[in-house]
């Protein structure tokens, strides 16, 4: 009787073109073709991916403060850029460093930087950028409250834009500096949207998160968390000399599920 009537569901999301959410309808473990994931080029990470994060799916990486997840994000825009395709970042804060990602070795010339306002507490409104200052356009802004949750609605609105344009190997969305509270306000709609808009497409979308946030059912998440090395006998004189990063990765049916821990060696940056 279980069966039958599993075998009757099977057919009726089938039917109206929602099998993918189906277990049966994945490839199976290690059959995926290598064009429907997007590596970042860090071989033990990818090994444990089985390749790397899906194309046409939604992914998460997320982690505390420190705990290399902005590296790892500039790692797969990076690695997208070199294999010559688009990628797009929506800096909900504007918190990016374009001389990290150059060093990261992200091609700016194939890199939408859409940026957000400082904090959320700034004057200065939305844009759309290449990698310089200067080409920000200017938009409203303002102090009164509500602020945070424009900020935050307007991220999603350009992901949403961003996605539906197409074109994009790569599009991320930093929400990692968004407060939990804040956090726990967005729609659980919008997931699915989003789902939906890139379901097919060639375009691996990823969140950059404080903890797991939301992910499609074929998508992973990327649970980072970092130990900093430093250098210097002073707190006036220290440097941070590296960091190790644990990634755990986590698939919603458990088609993928390990860990790996990788090192990063701090640069300077002139």
């Amino acid at each position: 009787m279980a069966n039958l009537a599993r075998g009757a569901l099977e057919s009726a999301l089938r039917e109206r073109k929602l099998d993918h959410t189906l277990t049966t309808a994945l490839p199976p473990l290690g059959g995926t073709d290598p064009s429907a994931l997007a590596p970042l080029d860090i071989a033990a990470v990818d090994g444990c991916l089985l390749g790397g994060i899906p194309r046409g799916q939604l992914s998460e990486l997320s982690g505390p403060c420190s705990s290399g997840r902005t590296t790892f994000l500039l790692q797969l825009i990076s690695a997208a850029t070199r294999r010559g395709e688009i990628a797009a970042f929506v800096d909900t804060f504007d918190r990016l460093d374009v001389a990290s990602a150059a060093a990261a070795g992200v091609d700016l010339d194939r890199f939408l930087w859409i940026r957000g306002q400082n904090g959320g507490l700034g004057t200065g409104g939305w844009g759309l950028g290449t990698g310089s200052p200067e080409s920000r356009i200017p938009g409203p802004g303002s102090r009164h409250g509500g602020l945070l949750d424009r900020v935050i609605d307007r991220a999603l609105k350009a992901l949403n834009l961003v996605l539906q344009a197409g074109g994009f190997g790569m599009v991320a969305i930093d929400l990692a500096e968004v407060p939990p509270a804040d956090l726990r306000l967005i729609p659980l709609t919008t997931w699915p949207r989003v789902q939906r808009v890139i379901e097919g497409s060639d375009t691996a979308c990823v969140l950059l998160t404080p903890a797991p946030l939301a992910r499609s059912a074929g998508g992973l998440t990327l649970s980072l968390a970092g130990r900093s090395t430093w250098a210097g006998d002073s707190d006036r004189s220290r440097r941070l000399r590296g960091v190790d990063v644990r990634v755990r990765v986590v698939s919603p049916r458990k088609r993928i599920d390990g860990d790996v821990t990788v090192g990063a060696v701090a640069t300077d940056i002139h």
